[in-house]
């Protein structure tokens, strides 16, 4: 960018919103994150990712991280294994022994998360900046006010603030929709030891196994963890109608066993010997596609643009091309408006198609035939 340095605010310390801050930088562009955290450990970062080449890796290249990521991913994570409701193998989809640069290499979101936030320059993310509302100031300029009472002012305001976006109010009515599917999170530790029987089923990354609108999942982390999802197509307030308290952890479990009568008792340990508990997990999704009109100071990446489930795999990976892209646009034009123009041109339809892919992958695994629709995806064409 060829102005006087604009001030370039970043809501939300992501992966987008990360990627975005470290290709700006590389550019000599300066930028501010702020995250609502307290800190960067202040919160759970979730499970594992696998980062592909077209996206996800791009996005680290551009950043200059690649090779680091390389060094910390586990290729052998890209097993996939699809298992019946009776437990028994159908698919199982090992990677071939070959460099890392090649498939999609999975990484923990947290080191994903060191390595981004290592490769700022210091002070770049404030933390504890919990974004309450973004005033518009004139001519493109707009004030973030925060809950701790401080503010900042922005030439651009980059919403990667995630599904519930306070940036995208500024730009679009559109509020995430239920999916129809809820995602109860269930993890185990130390699984060769503790969980043997689980740890040999979910092998080296991750195994689902799906039946008339139902499934497990189980993702094999580092460090010896899995984190399982006991998933259910089911009205967003099924909890309420039974009568159940998530709080409950006796009553969530017995609730869960019932809608999985009949299947096998090992898969059912995915339920039953959970050492973290029970979380509810609802997925929702932006509406397809979703777009808005290009208004100066202001533009979204991640799932702030395009909240999609996450069974397609494709979301993170989206955000982080999202931010390399929208920074490298920032430092290829002339102005704020052109450079953000010539990205949403971009984001917008790739979101789109990607979303519409998102939302036929959850229909397809989690209707009533969706073991077969998800073992043809998976031993089609590659």
């Amino acid at each position: 960018m060829n102005t006087t340095a604009p001030r370039i605010a970043i809501v939300g310390a992501g992966p987008g919103g990360l990627v975005c801050a470290r290709v700006l930088q590389r550019h000599g562009i300066p930028v501010t994150v702020h995250d609502l955290d307290a800190s960067p450990a202040a919160r759970d970062q979730g499970g594992t990712l696998d980062l592909h080449p077209g996206t996800g890796q791009a996005a680290l290249r551009a950043a200059g991280l690649l090779d680091a990521f390389l060094a910390l991913a586990r290729p052998e994570g890209q097993q996939m294994r699809l298992v019946g409701a009776d437990g028994r193998i159908v698919f199982d989809g090992i990677p071939p022994e070959a460099d890392t640069r090649e498939g999609n290499p999975e990484i923990d979101r947290d080191q994903l998360r060191g390595l981004l936030l290592d490769s700022l320059a210091p002070g770049t993310v404030r933390w504890g900046h919990r974004l309450t509302r973004v005033e518009p100031l004139g001519g493109g300029v707009h004030r973030l006010r925060f809950a701790d009472g401080t503010s900042a002012d922005a030439d651009l305001v980059i919403g990667a603030d995630g599904a519930w976006s306070r940036v995208r109010r500024l730009l679009t009515d559109a509020t995430p929709r239920y999916t129809g599917v809820t995602f109860v999170e269930t993890g185990f530790d130390h699984v060769d030891t503790r969980h043997p029987r689980l740890a040999a089923l979910t092998a080296a990354g991750t195994m689902m196994a799906l039946h008339d609108r139902r499934g497990l999942v189980a993702q094999r982390t580092g460090g010896g963890h899995i984190r399982g999802y006991v998933a259910l197509r089911a009205d967003e307030d099924w909890h309420r109608r039974a009568g159940l308290d998530l709080a409950d952890a006796d009553a969530v479990r017995t609730a869960l066993l019932d809608r999985f009568t009949g299947w096998s008792e090992q898969l059912l340990a995915f339920i039953t010997d959970t050492d973290r508990g029970y979380v509810h997990r609802p997925l929702y999704a932006l509406p397809v596609p979703h777009t808005w009109a290009p208004t100066p100071g202001l533009t979204l990446l991640g799932d702030a643009a395009h909240l999609m489930s996450p069974f397609s795999g494709t979301g993170a990976n989206l955000a982080m091309l999202d931010g390399a892209d929208l920074a490298r646009a920032l430092a290829g034009h002339a102005t704020l408006d052109e450079a953000v123009a010539a990205y949403e041109k971009v984001l917008l339809p790739r979101s789109a198609e990607a979303a519409a892919g998102a939302a036929e992958a959850i229909d397809d695994a989690f209707g009533p035939d969706g073991a077969d629709r998800v073992l043809a995806h998976l031993a089609g064409p590659r």
